[in-house]
């Protein structure tokens, strides 16, 4: 789940390992620059769950749904929500209560409203252009 990517297909890699690990009401919480990777990770876990859709970033619809593989993936961007209100009238909690896997980009906008059991990752642009991914508190 964690490491180094250089180029987008390594990032997709990386998102695959992630889906070993991931079960019904699995929250990863994405934090992270534009162009960091995030949404190449998403591409992967997607993947490696069975979803046949093209993921996309969801940073105009706020949030995609993957559905026909193992199980399903509900992918959100928060960078253009702006309060918990907002959020929470797209659906957020029902979302959460349904058997799925749920990624959110810019998860910490609102980190008062992802699930203690989150897993939080942090996606780095570094300067020779590859991008690195580990584990980060959600209070960082």
């Amino acid at each position: 789940m964690f490491g180094l990517a250089t180029t987008p297909i390594a990032m997709e890699a990386l998102g695959r390992l992630a889906a070993d690990r991931a079960h019904a009401g699995t929250v990863f919480a994405l934090v992270g620059d534009l162009g960091a990777g995030k949404t190449h990770w998403t591409k992967g876990l997607a993947a490696a769950l069975g979803s046949a859709g093209e993921v996309t970033s969801p940073t105009f619809a706020l949030a995609h749904e993957y559905r026909g593989g193992r199980l399903p993936v509900f992918h959100f961007d928060f960078y253009r929500i702006s309060t918990e209100d907002e959020l929470l009238a797209l659906g957020w909690d029902e979302y959460l209560e349904q058997d799925a896997v749920i990624v959110a980009e810019w998860a910490d906008k609102f980190p008062r409203c992802l699930p203690e059991e989150a897993i939080w990752l942090e996606f780095r642009l570094l300067a020779d252009g590859s991008r690195e991914v580990f584990s980060r508190s959600p209070y960082a």
